[in-house]
């Protein structure tokens, strides 16, 4: 069997790289903080409205936006910012139209941030949710069918997540460009091996191959159906695509990959960053929505 990486991508969005590299040119080339003091200014201010959930003695601030009617099933989400950056509350416009578009309940996790909260904080909190979750669901929101997923940093979070529950019952991952490798080790991994976001959260670690830092190393059995989305000008393109690899040796994963689009694209008002974000809610409608009988 042969593979290239537009085996990948759908055809259909050639049409739409002009438009994806004129919004490029536009933006420019951006990078998040590169130390404590580039951080403190482009910290976002704590916004409220937030629950706070306790699992196993530990509590952790989620925020949960309920369709109207009974749900369909959840969607547990973790925010972007490379750990260090970031409030759930930043995607709460997003949050709110897959609720309503969905009929589900989405929850975002408010995890604890490094340098100041460094590894496992937030695996630690991204687990606490998990387990509320876990154990109110059906009580709270009268449905057990859930899916779990995030966005960059929240996309590995997702994984590590699933990796401390074996026993877990989610019926998905929609994971967005995650990073799989912080050991520096890999070739995918050495590609981001400087940046400060490594450093500030697991720079105290005396192994970062450890799972629970860099999934790419761990047992991937037993994990739900994978969905992994990613632009193909990103520079963690190559560490989805070695997580995939993995994945697909020993379950199942759905790789798709995105032309002319850099880490974060989903984001942008470009027509391959609706297509993509089309793609994750059609997925997640697929395996969070309980098909329920008369």
């Amino acid at each position: 069997m042969r593979l290239r990486l537009n085996d990948f991508m759908d055809p259909e969005l050639a049409r739409h790289v002009e438009e994806a590299q004129a919004e490029n040119t536009r933006r420019g080339s951006r990078r998040g903080p590169a130390n404590a003091g580039e951080l403190g200014e482009m910290r976002p201010a704590t916004l409220g409205g937030s629950t706070t959930v306790e699992a196993n003695g530990r509590r952790v601030p989620v925020r949960i936006h309920e369709p109207a009617g009974r749900p369909n099933g959840v969607y547990l989400h973790f925010h972007g910012g490379g750990f260090y950056l970031g409030v759930t509350a930043q995607d709460d416009e997003r949050d709110r139209r897959l609720a309503d578009a969905l009929g589900i309940v989405v929850v975002g996790v408010e995890y604890r941030l490094a340098p100041e909260h460094p590894w496992p904080a937030a695996p630690d909190d991204a687990e606490t949710a998990a387990r509320w979750l876990i154990e109110h669901a059906e009580e709270r929101f009268g449905t057990r069918r859930m899916v779990i997923g995030g966005f960059s940093a929240g996309a590995t979070l997702a994984v590590t997540t699933l990796l401390r529950l074996r026993d877990h019952p989610f019926a998905g991952a929609a994971l967005q460009f995650g990073t799989y490798d912080l050991s520096g080790l890999t070739p995918a991994g050495r590609l981001i091996a400087d940046e400060y976001f490594i450093e500030a959260y697991a720079g105290q670690a005396p192994d970062r191959t450890v799972p629970d830092i860099s999934p790419v190393y761990g047992d991937l059995r037993g994990l739900p159906p994978l969905l992994m989305v990613v632009g193909a000008l990103d520079v963690l393109l190559e560490d989805n695509l070695a997580m995939a690899a993995r994945v697909a040796a020993v379950g199942e994963v759905d790789l798709r990959v995105y032309p002319e689009s850099r880490h974060g694209f989903t984001n942008r008002d470009t027509t391959i960053a609706r297509t993509a974000r089309h793609d994750i809610e059609q997925w997640i409608a697929a395996r969070a929505i309980e098909v329920r009988v008369p």
